[in-house]
């Protein structure tokens, strides 16, 4: 009986996340107007129409026929929204919005997918019964529920790129007066990281987060807090995008090819800079995370006589503590809340970097949990023992090549279950548009 009632229990629980998870995605697409639904705010991504289509297409083309037994009703949207882009080496996309079909045949489309769905799984189901290649339906649910929040976070920065006039008003909180930063850098004693996920474990991860290991990470010294726009400012009034030193051969050409010169979250005004908010234009706020490409991140660490962290060096910098064992957050092992970080949905926008001193971790490092991804300088790829989700080989195994560096930490739009300390991000060293910035470490 009692198992029974844990089943239900987490059953329920599956399905209440799903549905919030459907209602922050509605409420992130109705922030586009109804004219701007096939617009590309980012060139190298699909138009937003895309994305309307492509959640709902996932969940189906993950449940519908091998685990809930439910036949296709619109077998040509399946596999046009099925798969987005990740274009390596400048290719962009070339379709017309002519190509795609019109809104109301989309939003016919997402209806009955989830009607079709919420009405098999409102039956009584196990959710730890295998149901898909050896995988339990809890598992399935999990990938379809945090698929759809990464898409919430990364659907948010690419409307951030979408004109002002394109959107919704909405109400922008006051920006509070900038604060006095007192950058400095926080001793990290060598010991061990524990990175990735016990098969074991029976927890939830992505295929990327196994299998668990233990790494020692020699001492080492890192920013207590995120580089600041000010402290980026100052590397561009020092020539930091003219001098070639400070870039590799590969950065170089990109950033001359593309006239790279600035964050693209800035805008010039005369001799001043503006920061593209969510919902309009401010001045820069100086004491904010800058957001960069990791091409960007690397130059100023050059210039700064320092480096990017590796992923183990940032771990360890997160979630160690001088007594040897690890918290499941930066602060230790209370649950996610807003006094600790900005992060899950808690806003549109950055904040100070000093702003949440109740995140400090356990060797004085602070803002390492929401606020912006931290790139590192780890090349995106597998822990030992790796093996690709069967049902979504290509999640992590197509971005083993070399060119997508690893991300750690999560922004104001990452959700709180993305916290986790296994959970690893990853993005192309030259993507400029992410919610991404970073802090250094002694060369």
């Amino acid at each position: 009986m009692l198992t029974a009632q844990r089943d239900s229990a987490v059953a329920h629980q599956l399905l209440e996340r799903l549905d919030d998870g459907r209602r922050k995605s509605d409420a992130l697409f109705a922030i586009v107007k109804s004219e701007a639904l096939y617009d590309r705010p980012i060139p190298e991504r699909h138009r937003i129409v895309f994305y309307i289509g492509h959640l709902e297409a996932f969940d189906w083309n993950l449940l519908h026929e091998t685990v809930l037994g439910l036949k296709t009703f619109h077998p040509e949207f399946d596999r046009l929204f099925a798969f987005g882009i990740d274009p390596v080496g400048g290719g962009l996309p070339t379709d017309q919005v002519s190509d795609w079909p019109s809104i109301e045949r989309v939003r016919e489309y997402v209806q009955g997918v989830r009607s079709a769905l919420d009405e098999r799984l409102s039956e009584d189901f196990d959710p730890h019964v295998s149901a898909r290649d050896g995988f339990p339906l809890e598992t399935l649910l999990n990938v379809a529920i945090e698929h759809r929040l990464m898409h919430v976070e990364t659907l948010a920065y690419m409307l951030h790129q979408l004109p002002l006039n394109r959107k919704t008003s909405r109400t922008t909180p006051a920006v509070p007066a900038s604060t006095v930063v007192s950058h400095s850098m926080s001793k990290i004693p060598g010991g061990a990281a524990n990175l990735g996920l016990s098969r074991s474990s029976g927890l939830f991860g992505w295929d990327n987060e196994f299998e668990s290991h233990t790494v020692h990470v020699p001492a080492f010294e890192i920013d207590r807090y995120m580089v600041t726009n000010q402290q980026f400012l100052e590397f561009m009034r020092a020539g930091g995008y003219e001098t070639r030193d400070l870039w590799n051969d590969h950065d170089w050409k990109w950033k001359n090819d593309e006239r790279v010169w600035h964050p693209v979250f800035w805008k010039r005004n005369g001799e001043a800079w503006l920061y593209r908010t969510m919902f309009e234009d401010m001045p820069l706020p100086p004491d904010w995370p800058v957001y960069v490409s990791h091409a960007e991140a690397a130059a100023y660490a050059r210039w700064a006589g320092k480096v990017l962290p590796t992923e183990e060096q940032w771990h360890r910098a997160a979630y160690g503590t001088p007594a040897g064992t690890q918290r499941l957050y930066s602060w230790g092992d209370q649950p996610p809340t807003s006094s600790r970080g900005n992060f899950d949905f808690c806003s549109f926008d950055p904040q100070p970097v000093n702003a949440r001193p109740q995140g400090l971790s356990a060797f004085g490092v602070e803002g390492l949990l929401g606020n912006g991804w931290e790139w590192t300088s780890s090349v995106f790829g597998p822990f030992s023992g790796f093996r690709p989700f069967p049902f979504y080989r290509g999640y992590s195994a197509d971005f083993f090549d070399g060119q997508h560096f690893v991300m750690k930490g999560g922004s104001a739009r990452t959700a709180a279950c993305m916290l986790r300390p296994t959970f690893r991000n990853w993005f192309q060293g030259h993507y400029q548009y992410v919610y991404a910035g970073f802090r250094c470490v002694n060369a």
